[in-house]
Formats: C-alpha cells, sequence, structure tokens
C-alpha cells in the first residue's frame, strides 16, 4: 500500500519523500470518529492511505521522537540497510543521550 504522508512531518523528513511504500498487515484500523479528540490534543495524523482513508502514520510533534505506523517497517529493514524510520529512531536516541 502507498501511504502519502503530510508535508513537513516528521516521517515525512525521515523518508524524505512524501509518499512512503511499505509492507502491510492489517488486522486493526483507527477509528476516524477519534481523530478531531486525539487533534485537539496534539496528535498529527501524518500518513494515510488514501484509497481507503485510513490512518498509517501518527506523530506527536511535542516530543522528541513520536512515532507510530500502522505499517511494518521491519520487514524490509536489513541490518545493513535500516529504514528510514528505525534510523531516524536511533538518531534520536543518540542525539538525546548527549
Amino acid at each position: 500500500m502507498v501511504t502519502k504522508l503530510e508535508k513537513n512531518s516528521l516521517v515525512s523528513k525521515l523518508y524524505n519523500s512524501d509518499i512512503v511504500l511499505e509492507r502491510h498487515r492489517h488486522r486493526y484500523e483507527f477509528n476516524n470518529e477519534y481523530k478531531k479528540d486525539l487533534e485537539s490534543v496534539g496528535l498529527r495524523f501524518s500518513g494515510i492511505y488514501e484509497e481507503k482513508n485510513l490512518v498509517e502514520v501518527v506523530e506527536m510533534p511535542s516530543l522528541k521522537f513520536f512515532v507510530a505506523s500502522q505499517f511494518h517497517p521491519e520487514f524490509t529493514s536489513r541490518p545493513n540497510k535500516p529504514t528510514p524510520l528505525f534510523k531516524g529512531f536511533i538518531k534520536a536516541i543518540v542525539e538525546n543521550n548527549k
């Protein structure tokens, strides 16, 4: 599935793109009825599978690194070539421990 990423979101910066193609195994979906309530407390819905209006990526911009994804970057990540989401996570850990 192709996930459309919101411009200037953390995940779009990590992937250096406005779309991402990662593997999925959907059994659960975000209930869009709660979207406005969660946005009002700071969550950012930064990745959407537009064909079915499914939330794929959520961020909390007020925190140093908070990204949740419905897709599975671990399926395509390799020890010598980690996916951008994992590289960004490790970079945030290192920078936070300086």
